[in-house]
């Protein structure tokens, strides 16, 4: 499909600068909606135990991420290149620290959340057609790796997962024009079927008793509660105790972060965004801001469709598919099955359209493969995309044997993407704070740059940020270890190979 001839180009770096304000928003947004705000209410319920919390949890996980978001938009307005919180860490701090971000957001943040997603995809298109499955229909049956707790499989499922990021991958390499319409479309399709479900969980699902029991008792800790995470003594930490509830709220962060995560993908491709030092802070604020809306108004649906119970018991986490159903009885999974089908297809465009943009960035500076930096005819860093889609389709492949078996007495699986994902949470959010303590460093270190958009509420919002996100990760690496920790270890194996590469290539400073 031949591209239209670009307006302007960015002749630095030879890519175009295609994208509108509406475009960059619908890439805020579009890569924010993925199947998050349809399932993760479910664990939240259990972890907090009471509607009054499980609001509070989206309300902080808002707070937090339009803080940030708003702090994001003074670097974005500085350095609208290419990269994005890979530039900010670089030109903050060091370029270990920007390389040390890029590579763990190419070994698990990016290409893991993409497989996530491309799997989410896949189960939920197994709703509609059975044959599509994680654990029934199996091309490659899973084959252990050796004792460890670790195997490899080729369900249909994972095969729908992997070809999903295979063509997405190959659309984006077509063009930005090819991509953007991609994303637009999508992202109107999935932002009107959760609003449909808001209006009409609102509407026509409204409970009577569901809504008596939940609006009238908001703060009852009640129903089955999660272990949030041992005591000093080893003993299960619940919500019921107010230290308990505490911890749970924090920890409960991991999920609602998780479901608006990804929004800081537009900083990637700033170097085709039309004015960049306007559009990128704008579509930040805007895309950060509409989605976050749509998140709490969705959980008020389900609170007032579904007792607090059914949502913290709900069928497979799918509270939205509950929610569906007492609105369209027999049809209520399918038709959500559709509209998730539709919102993570359009997540993984965005995700795959920015993630490629960090490696170019990185590739540039000599610090990733030299072939990531080449742009192929349609003006687009094709072969960094196939990079990040080669490794993204390969965390779709191994298995791992979850303690407790299956049905039929054999060996259970789980996905080791969503260990990775756990296990990153922590480093995520600690290079959230670096990026953010960088608009402060920034300030003092370059006074007199250009700051076409200073951070809204400087310096106390960004501070804000700072010590609600380290409240949380110090609270993750108490309470959550054997999930935190790792995070860290993933990061660390950056540094032998940031120092192999400063030794076999000098990086060049990006211009």
């Amino acid at each position: 499909m031949p591209e239209a001839p670009p307006a302007t180009t960015n002749e630095d770096a030879g890519l175009v600068r295609g994208l509108g304000l509406l475009d960059s928003t619908m890439l805020v947004a579009g890569s924010m909606i993925g199947s998050g705000i349809f399932i993760v209410s479910a664990e939240i319920a259990r972890q907090v135990g009471s509607p009054g919390w499980l609001l509070v949890v989206w309300l902080i996980t808002g707070a937090i991420t339009i803080c940030a978001a708003l702090s994001y938009g003074e670097l974005a307005g500085m350095m609208p290149k290419a990269g994005g919180q890979y530039v900010y860490l670089r030109e903050a701090f060091s370029p270990l620290w920007g390389f040390l971000y890029g590579w763990t957001f190419f070994l698990v943040i990016q290409t893991g959340l993409i497989a996530a997603v491309a799997v989410g995809f896949a189960r939920y298109a197994g709703v509609l057609w059975p044959e599509i499955s994680e654990t029934e229909h199996y091309l490659i049956h899973p084959i252990r790796i050796g004792s460890s707790q670790y195997a490899v499989s080729l369900s249909t499922a994972q095969l729908v997962g992997v070809l999903m990021i295979a063509f997405l991958t190959w659309m984006n390499t077509r063009g930005l024009q090819l991509g953007k319409i991609v994303q637009n479309i999508f992202t109107f399709a999935k932002t009107g079927a959760l609003i449909a479900l808001i209006l009409l969980g609102l509407t026509v699902g409204w409970n009577a008793v569901a809504v008596d029991g939940n609006f009238h008792d908001l703060w009852t800790i009640r129903g089955k509660l999660a272990d949030v995470g041992p005591d000093w003594h080893g003993n299960a930490i619940t919500a019921l105790t107010t230290f308990g509830l505490f911890i749970a709220v924090c920890v409960a962060q991991t999920n609602s972060l998780f479901a608006a995560d990804a929004w800081n993908n537009i900083t990637f491709t700033a170097g085709e965004v039309k004015n960049p030092k306007r559009n990128i802070p704008l579509s930040l604020a805007l895309g950060t801001s509409f989605v976050i809306a749509l998140y709490l108004l969705a959980n008020l649906a389900y609170l007032a469709t579904l007792p607090f119970e059914q949502i913290q018991e709900a069928k497979s986490d799918r509270v939205a598919s509950a929610t569906m159903e007492v609105i369209f009885k027999g049809y209520g999974a399918q038709i959500m099955a559709v509209a998730i089908m539709v919102s993570t297809f359009g997540c993984n465009n965005g995700l795959i359209l920015g993630g490629a943009r960090a490696f170019y960035a990185m590739a540039v500076d000599g610090l990733f493969f030299p072939a990531a930096k080449r742009l192929n005819s349609r003006h687009v860093p094709a072969w960094a995309l196939v990079m990040q889609g080669i490794w993204a389709a390969v965390l779709v492949l191994p298995r791992v044997i979850k303690a407790e078996p299956a049905a039929d007495g054999g060996l259970a699986y789980g996905n080791l993407y969503g260990n990775l994902l756990d296990y990153i949470m922590s480093a995520a959010i600690l290079f959230y704070i670096l990026t953010i303590i960088g608009v402060f460093r920034l300030r003092w270190t370059r006074p007199d740059a250009e700051r076409p958009y200073r951070a809204f509420g400087y310096p106390i919002v960004p501070f804000l940020y700072i010590i609600a996100s380290g409240v949380i990760l110090a609270v993750l690496f108490i309470y959550k270890g054997p999930t935190t920790w790792p995070g860290l270890v993933i990061v660390a194996t950056g540094f032998p190979i940031y120092f192999l590469l400063r030794v076999s290539k000098p990086a060049t400073a990006q211009t």
